[in-house]
């Protein structure tokens, strides 16, 4: 009886520290090929201000693909706000683990955090531009990119 009860009280304090996605759009690529000229676009609105959320690039790649990692460039623009350009290198893979994201089969998915911590967002519409900035251009064995946002829950 004990052991049932210290289970559902762990259960219950992990489904009381959830994410809610509220937001995610991934732009398929034509032939498997990412094109440093196409750079995927998102807008999103956050109407509640009081909540905490968390922002990840979302990658999808074949076993195929020949990196440990993918260089974006990321541009933000807030509501009211000027855009922001950032250059941040996804690790998705580690020497010894081999790919660091979800797989099935030869596709891998990756939900990267881009954000250090859980942010407040302003009222607004918000966009992301995605380009991928890696030296072999275009970039062979890529099928997806793109942006999630989730609702951390108190």
């Amino acid at each position: 009886m004990k052991k049932l009860c210290v289970c559902l009280l762990l259960i219950s304090f992990l489904i009381s520290c959830d994410t809610i996605g509220i937001y995610e759009k991934n732009i398929f690529f034509k032939e498997h090929s990412w094109s440093s000229k196409i750079k995927p676009s998102f807008t999103f609105t956050i109407t509640d201000t009081n909540s905490l959320y968390q922002i990840y690039a979302i990658i999808r790649h074949e076993d195929s693909y020949r990196y440990n990692n993918c260089w974006l460039n990321i541009t933000t623009i807030a509501p009211n706000d000027t855009a922001i350009s950032q250059q941040i290198n996804l690790l998705l893979a580690d020497n010894k683990k081999g790919w660091l994201g979800t797989g099935m089969d030869d596709i891998f998915d990756h939900r990267i955090r881009l954000t250090r911590s859980p942010q407040k967002l302003k009222f607004g519409n918000y966009t992301f531009t995605l380009q991928q900035i890696m030296r072999e251009d275009p970039l062979q064995a890529v099928l997806n990119a793109g942006i999630r946002i989730e609702k951390v829950q108190p």
